[in-house]
């Protein structure tokens, strides 16, 4: 068992909410984590991809009402949403924290209808895959190549790893989608998938991807819906501060996993990988992907560029201050560019970071350090 980040906080939700949702991607360890979790109560579970198990909710009312001093664990509750109205006549009876758990792969329905229904009365977590807050300090390529996708990162072998992201890949696209309401041809999705993934790192242009598919933009746009609203795809946000400069508007857009975006691109291994083009856009997105992963809400994400060439790989901003404006290079020997220093001039940083593959950091200049991902990210959660 790997001891998951979110597990403490878990905990701490399951004392001040009467419903907690736990949502992130199929495959991530959902059921896993509660299923190991400690419990005041008894615990019932149902997994409502089960006809049996949702035969069990065929009156919810009744079967809910005969366990009321248990806490009920609902797995994939997307597959019955019209259970949130009675979750909420319910907790209303008797709001009691840790009444419900509500397991699910998040997509945009999923999180309106809940909000509709349970505002108030529930607390959300997500459970993202692996990450270096929960690996080894030497670990640190494996995940990279592999991603955090546990029966991916813990395979016996690089081959068993590939072998395991392929058919993750296949199902989600072919059955997975369907599933959380996107009913469309499964072999555009796959393309579109991969057009992304060879895009990492780039600014979204949904026109781009339209025209390549022979699709409008609105269908691009749906589908790009449902993969970032099942955590697949991430949209950083340009930041526009107050400075008379035309600013890029368009997010960038990255494949969340790295190595989903490996077996997407065709790469098998670490030594395909630093061989490659996209060898530069994949470090980027890994470490961002890190750093929002570990860090959470503490602070917000957003990237920076100017139409002059000034350009800021990622933001951390705290109660509308810059408080890190960092630089990410897949390099040994890290230098200031011009742009990252114009960047954080405009933008006023407390401090400038190129995180690179070093040990360690060390000071490049007044102000702006150079330092390893991990180093970085510890400090970062232990301050």
């Amino acid at each position: 068992m790997v001891n998951r980040y979110i597990r403490t906080l878990l905990q701490e939700y399951l004392d001040l909410f009467p419903a907690v949702g736990i949502v992130g991607p199929r495959q991530v360890g959902k059921t896993t984590l509660v299923q190991n979790l400690t419990l005041e109560k008894e615990r019932i579970y149902l997994d409502l991809e089960k006809s049996s198990d949702r035969a069990k909710l065929s009156d919810p009312e009744l079967f809910l009402r005969a366990h009321v001093d248990k806490t009920v664990i609902l797995d994939e509750i997307q597959m019955m949403p019209e259970l949130f109205a009675e979750l909420r006549s319910l907790i209303d009876e008797k709001r009691e924290t840790g009444r419900f758990i509500l397991l699910g792969s998040a997509s945009p329905e999923l999180i309106r209808k809940s909000a509709d229904s349970l505002a108030g009365r529930i607390g959300y977590l997500e459970l993202t895959p692996f990450h270096l807050g929960e690996t080894e300090y030497d670990e640190l390529d494996r995940l990279w190549i592999r991603g955090g996708f546990p029966l991916s990162y813990l395979a016996g072998s690089e081959r068993s790893s590939r072998l395991w992201r392929e058919n993750f890949i296949k199902t989600y696209i072919e059955r997975d989608l369907g599933l959380l309401g996107l009913n469309t041809d499964p072999y555009l999705v796959e393309r579109f998938w991969r057009m992304l993934a060879h895009a990492q790192g780039g600014l979204l242009v949904s026109e781009n991807f339209a025209k390549a598919l022979g699709i409008s933009r609105p269908t691009v746009n749906k589908y790009l819906e449902f993969l970032h609203g099942s955590f697949m795809v991430r949209l950083l946000q340009p930041y526009f501060p107050n400075v008379k400069k035309r600013l890029v508007a368009s997010p960038k857009v990255y494949i969340r996993d790295s190595g989903i975006l490996h077996s997407l691109t065709g790469i098998d291994a670490y030594e395909d990988l630093i061989n490659q083009l996209l060898v530069g856009n994949s470090w980027e997105g890994f470490v961002i992907e890190q750093i929002c992963n570990v860090l959470g809400d503490e602070y917000e994400y957003y990237f920076y560029r100017t139409h002059q060439g000034a350009e800021c790989d990622l933001l951390l901003l705290r109660s509308g201050k810059v408080k890190y404006a960092i630089e990410i290079k897949n390099t040994l020997s890290p230098k200031i560019s011009k742009g990252f220093r114009i960047s954080k001039d405009d933008l006023d940083a407390e401090k400038g970071v190129i995180i690179c593959h070093v040990k360690g950091s060390y000071p490049l200049e007044d102000s702006i350090i150079a330092s390893g991902l991990w180093e970085f990210v510890e400090k970062l959660r232990k301050s």
